[in-house]
């Protein structure tokens, strides 16, 4: 059983920066790898980027790649996205999510999913 708790979300405006915080518990969590979504409001649940279990392989969705970076600490049990030059368009909830498996872009295939922490961002 995995628990993932995000953070760091808030208002920004556009051309800003955030970080956001996916704090896992258990002792496990370097077994999973863990990806970021995004809801944003009348919009389907959207992959943004996600990172491998032992945080040498990452991958991001074309909207995000170049922008926004995903990293991991392991012995903290934790993992970041760094948003670099916002826009509008990337206001969302944004949720982490962790699976054992290798289906990193669809996100039915994730075991676990923390509750979102919303990011706006103002033009």
């Amino acid at each position: 059983q995995v628990q993932l708790v995000e953070s760091g979300g808030g208002l920004v405006q556009a051309g800003g920066s955030l970080r956001l915080s996916c704090a896992a518990s258990g002792h496990t969590f370097s077994t999973y790898a863990i990806g970021w979504f995004r809801q944003a409001p009348g919009k389907e649940r959207a992959f943004v980027a996600v990172i491998t279990r032992s945080g040498f392989g990452t991958d991001y969705a074309a909207s995000v790649k170049g922008r926004f970076t995903i990293s991991r600490d392991n012995a903290k049990n934790t993992v970041y996205l760094q948003m670099n030059s916002l826009k509008p368009e990337d206001t969302a909830v944004y949720y982490c999510a962790a699976q054992s498996g290798s289906y990193y872009y669809t996100g039915a295939k994730y075991d676990y999913w923390g509750q979102g922490t919303q990011v706006t961002v103002s033009s």
